[in-house]
């Protein structure tokens, strides 16, 4: 067990592909600077990776004030054992007060091993960090300055806030998208050290023979527009009307969890709580009734169009324009419209 530090940095554990930064990992600089300013401490990022150094002026622009490069052969390519052990080994060496992860595959693989080896508690999938007094509701006791771990819970029906008062660190994976990208600073001023662990050749039991790297089918975060939709859509084969108005204004497609749950598309273009939280310029909402889950993974989009036959239907709350209508004969009518302008 690692021993509680309220003077420890707050940490951000800096993924990478090939020197490149994960997109999350900038995210997440941003929420750790907020957090860190609160607490009143620095921000550190620990860069695990071979000839990645390129990547620490960058993390120092978004936010980070102490990088933490370990450069060795044997982290060249990721694999569980050699990363958890750096990891923990910085964590015993440091003691940081909190440790952010993105959940992406590779952090939802490393962040459980790390706090299981430093017994610390650990929250998957948070959509949002905050930082409060608790009162303990056994001994009155006020624990000071906790990190508020805020993710859904029971299928997206409730959020749920979750605190480490007792085992620290104090961890969470956060999802991509969920947090705003905060501008870079480029000229930002920083430390990097450098560390180095002699990491047991026991460690490495896994030997890459192959790697085989595929674009993500489904990139709903960097989509400028997208229409999306609902259970108002009514079939699978329907959903070609939205395939069609995406393709027309050159967006990508999306849906809410209960086109998802209804079959009428894959779980990849999910789009809410449970599934991707997405920012574009514009997002039209096809026959989605609005559910705050829903409402929750799309109401930041700088433009919002709802169509739904329901008047009173919640999505409307949060959309810039509304048509109420059937989507059956309002899609067909924009596909020709937008087409006819060119």
């Amino acid at each position: 067990m690692i021993e509680k530090n309220p003077n420890g940095e707050v940490w951000v554990f800096a993924e990478q592909e090939g020197g490149q930064l994960q997109d999350v990992v900038l995210e997440l600089c941003g929420k750790a600077r907020l957090l860190a300013n609160q607490l009143g401490v620095s921000v550190g990022a620990v860069l695990p990776g071979h000839n990645v150094q390129q990547s620490a002026q960058t993390l120092i622009s978004y936010g980070i004030d102490n990088v933490y490069l370990i450069d060795d052969p044997k982290l060249d390519l990721f694999t569980s054992l050699p990363y958890a052990f750096v990891m923990t080994e910085m964590i015993k060496k440091y003691r940081p007060q909190i440790v952010l992860y993105g959940a992406t595959p590779l952090g939802r693989d490393l962040a459980p091993r790390i706090a299981s080896a430093t017994q610390s508690g650990m929250t998957a999938d948070c959509t949002d960090l905050e930082i409060s007094d608790v009162p303990d509701s056994k001994t009155k006791k006020i624990h000071k300055n906790l990190l508020l771990q805020i993710r859904p819970a029971f299928g997206g029906n409730i959020v749920a806030t979750i605190i480490n008062p007792e085992q620290w660190p104090q961890m969470a994976t956060v999802r991509e998208g969920v947090i705003p990208l905060f501008d870079a600073v480029p000229n930002r001023q920083g430390n990097v050290f450098s560390e180095s662990f002699a990491i047991p050749d026991s460690l490495m039991v896994v030997d890459v023979i192959k790697r085989h790297l595929e674009e993500r089918r489904v990139n709903l975060k960097g989509a400028r527009i997208i229409v999306a939709g609902g259970a108002g859509v009514g079939s699978k084969e329907n959903f070609r009307l939205i395939f069609e108005l995406a393709g027309a204004l050159g967006g990508a497609v999306g849906a809410s969890r209960a086109a998802v749950d209804g079959g009428f598309i894959e779980h990849d273009y999910q789009i809410g709580q449970t599934g991707t939280t997405v920012r574009p310029a514009l997002y039209i909402a096809c026959g989605i009734s609005g559910a705050i889950q829903h409402r929750a993974g799309m109401a930041d989009s700088a433009k919002i169009i709802a169509i739904n036959s329901d008047p009173d239907a919640p999505i409307f709350s949060v959309a810039h324009y509304g048509i109420v209508g059937d989507l059956n004969e309002v899609i067909p009518k924009m596909i020709k419209a937008f087409k006819e302008r060119g």
